[in-house]
């Protein structure tokens, strides 16, 4: 099987990672790459947002598949012009990646599926935001309606925090606030079906103790001890299926990955956003535990045949992921910076977020620069694993958090 896959971060590290593990994949392609999965896939300079020069591409190589990684491409349309050449293609159409790309459009698509949610307003005046804040008082959650790579949510108690972020986004959704933890859960659609994939937590807040300003994601885990036994079949069946039927009987079917934001609340589990891709970092947590050959699964979902596809196999082994991000992460990122002492040590994987080569050295080019991975029996082995590989990599100004994970493991253990 031949395949391209289309982005350049660590998300999309992870995915080539599995990708190239499946014996069906004879040849892996990438547009645009980067320094981390270049190494094993064959990199082309394309512009990962226009539809006709990736269509175009995927033609040009004879793709059997091809696999969109992040928001913006399939927001563009990109997986319209792909399935247009008769090529199959793992990612929703623009209409139904609408899902993501706005936060009203969700809104509507659960309420006509009855799937729960938080009540929320949708405002573009002021007037309609001040009398939402109000409606809802403290926390205050305030969603940018279109997409802010990760960082389009403000949750504070301070209202003129809240105000100033609403008034800066021009439309928003304004929504009550959701208590108990947060889950991330994957399923996996053909349109019709969908396969829930094991869940993961991931950590937004930039600093430990969940501080600071909201971020991408600075880091994940896999499994969740704590979580639901049967949280996967109940999300399936009340969070999952029936955005998919929705979704179908508005004439777009959703293929690809939908991220469900779960909170665990004391009425039960509620959405608290959806995602239309892998979500960035819990995929670096989840694929090194995944058994199941994931070109295949991308294939059959692709092709309309996840329902004679078998349950998913997972490693009972645990995952952590730790991001290293560059000084000034999230708000004044500084790059260009030179990575050293990343080296393969048992037990841990380091996935490329935002690094590009230049003359031959390694430097920072984005916000989050690294994703480290560890592997092992429990939570605190992982932990270790992780955070002993990030140990030996250095990066001027770089930060990351100490606490991944550290209050799960430590549950784990009964303590």
């Amino acid at each position: 099987m031949r395949i391209l896959l289309i982005g350049s971060g660590a998300r999309e590290h992870a995915l080539a990672y599995s990708l190239k593990s499946d014996s069906s994949v004879s040849e892996l392609h990438v547009a645009p790459g980067n320094p981390g999965i270049n190494k094993y896939a064959i990199a082309h300079e394309v512009n990962p947002n226009d539809p006709e020069s990736v269509s175009r591409l995927a033609q040009s190589i004879d793709a059997d598949l091809v696999v969109i990684g992040p928001e913006a491409p399939l927001v563009a349309g990109v997986a319209d012009a792909v399935r247009a050449l008769g090529i199959p293609c793992f990612g929703p159409s623009k209409a139904a990646a609408q899902i993501e790309g706005s936060k009203s459009f969700a809104k509507e698509i659960m309420a006509s599926a009855s799937v729960p949610t938080a009540q929320s307003f949708t405002c573009t005046t002021r007037e309609e935001i001040e009398q939402a804040l109000d409606a809802f008082g403290p926390i205050y959650v305030v969603k940018n309606d279109g997409l802010a790579a990760g960082k389009g949510v403000v949750v504070t108690e301070d209202r003129n925090v809240a105000l100033n972020h609403a008034l800066d986004c021009g439309k928003v959704v304004i929504e009550e606030y959701l208590d108990g933890p947060e889950i991330s859960l994957f399923g996996i659609s053909d349109g019709t079906h969908v396969i829930g994939m094991e869940p993961a937590q991931d950590f937004k807040r930039v600093f430990d103790n969940d501080e600071g300003p909201n971020t991408g994601g600075m880091g994940a885990y896999s499994p969740l001890p704590w979580a639901p036994k049967d949280i996967v079949e109940k999300t399936e069946r009340e969070v999952l299926l029936p955005t998919i039927k929705e979704l179908a009987a508005r004439n777009m079917p959703f293929i690809g990955l939908l991220y469900a934001g779960l909170a665990v609340t004391s009425h039960g589990i509620r959405v608290i956003e959806f995602n239309a891709r892998f979500g960035d970092p819990e995929t670096e947590a989840l694929l090194p535990r995944l058994k199941t050959p994931l070109a295949q699964l991308l294939l059959a979902a692709a092709t309309g045949n996840l329902s004679t596809h078998p349950p998913l196999e997972w490693s009972p082994h645990s995952a952590v992921t730790v991001v290293l991000a560059s000084e000034g992460y999230p708000e004044n990122p500084r790059t260009g910076r030179m990575i050293e002492g990343i080296t393969d040590r048992p037990g841990a994987i380091v996935f490329h977020a935002g690094t590009k080569e230049t003359s031959g050295d390694l430097v920072s080019h984005g916000g989050r620069v690294l994703a480290i991975t560890g592997i092992g029996s429990d939570l605190e082995i992982a932990r270790s694993n992780s955070y002993a590989a990030l140990s030996k990599i250095s990066l001027a100004g770089g930060h990351y958090r100490k606490d991944i994970a550290l209050k799960a493991s430590i549950n784990e253990k009964g303590a």
